[in-house]
């Protein structure tokens, strides 16, 4: 039994919110991996179609309290968690007042995108890296999912490199067939920075849309792999293409028996 120290960080998990694959996936595999011994965090954004009382979801004044700057704004870090029923997990939900209380996810009821997503994501991701330092809690993976998550790994990379609590994690990032056609105004790389991160580490990022993300994502993990869905879009072929040269990219097909298995190993071998 592996006793590693797995962190997962996504756009939604099952049974709390269901509108891509990524809730499917996220329920499956840190269950799996518990089952087999190791110790599991799922992070995920506190979208407010989630609904508090009836998934019964509570504040964790402990671990709240932080603030998150994106760009020359501070905003408040409200962290709340629940468990999920018939398992023995919990999953910790990244909130905010600003971001994350209307009723949608990423469009709105005309089905016009957020234009403030690109913050969101940079929140998420701040606030993922920060209460799990102030749950000092030392993750061996940092298994990352969906484009939102996509600036996890670089921040690993850079700002968090030498912190205790991260200095021995590797990362993975997961990307989806999950692309929008949104082009980000504003400032986005004086959004994302952080200390020990420079400009031309966020390159990928001046086309300030999806790929940019995934691109980061996928530059500075350790490992990138594939959703096992069979139809990318051509776009996102065309990245895995770019980088298939100098990133190990897997893509373990989560209908296939061994999945769990082939995930564990895949951990342990990052690990060690």
């Amino acid at each position: 039994m592996s006793k590693l120290r797995i962190l997962y960080a996504a756009t939604e998990i099952n049974p709390f919110l269901q509108t891509t694959q990524v809730s499917e996936f996220l329920r499956m595999l840190p269950q799996g991996m518990q089952e087999r011994g190791m110790e599991i965090r799922i992070f995920v954004p506190r979208f407010g179609l989630i609904n508090e009382r009836k998934n019964r979801l509570h504040e964790v004044v402990r671990l709240s309290g932080i603030n998150i700057a994106v760009g020359e704004e501070e905003k408040p870090l409200i962290i709340k968690v629940a468990s999920i029923p018939n398992a023995k997990l919990q999953v910790y939900f990244i909130d905010n007042e600003d971001y994350f209380h209307r009723k949608s996810v990423l469009v709105d009821k005309d089905n016009k995108f957020h234009t403030d997503n690109d913050e969101r994501a940079i929140f998420f991701c701040k606030g993922v890296l920060e209460t799990v330092k102030k749950l000092g809690w030392s993750p061996d993976i940092v298994h990352c999912n969906d484009w939102m998550t996509g600036l996890i790994p670089m921040y690993l990379k850079t700002t968090y490199k030498k912190d205790p609590i991260f200095k021995d994690a590797k990362s993975i990032f997961t990307v989806y067939n999950n692309e929008f056609d949104y082009k980000f105004e504003g400032d986005l790389l004086e959004k994302v920075k952080m200390l020990d991160i420079e400009d031309d580490m966020l390159t990928h990022l001046k086309t300030a849309d999806f790929g940019g993300f995934v691109k980061v994502g996928m530059e500075y993990a350790d490992l990138v792999s594939k959703s096992h869905e069979e139809n990318f879009s051509e776009n996102i072929n065309a990245l895995f293409k770019e980088f298939c040269s100098t990133k190990p990219i897997n893509q373990i097909d989560s209908s296939d028996e061994n999945f769990l298995d082939s995930y564990y190993n895949l951990y342990n071998e990052l690990a060690n």
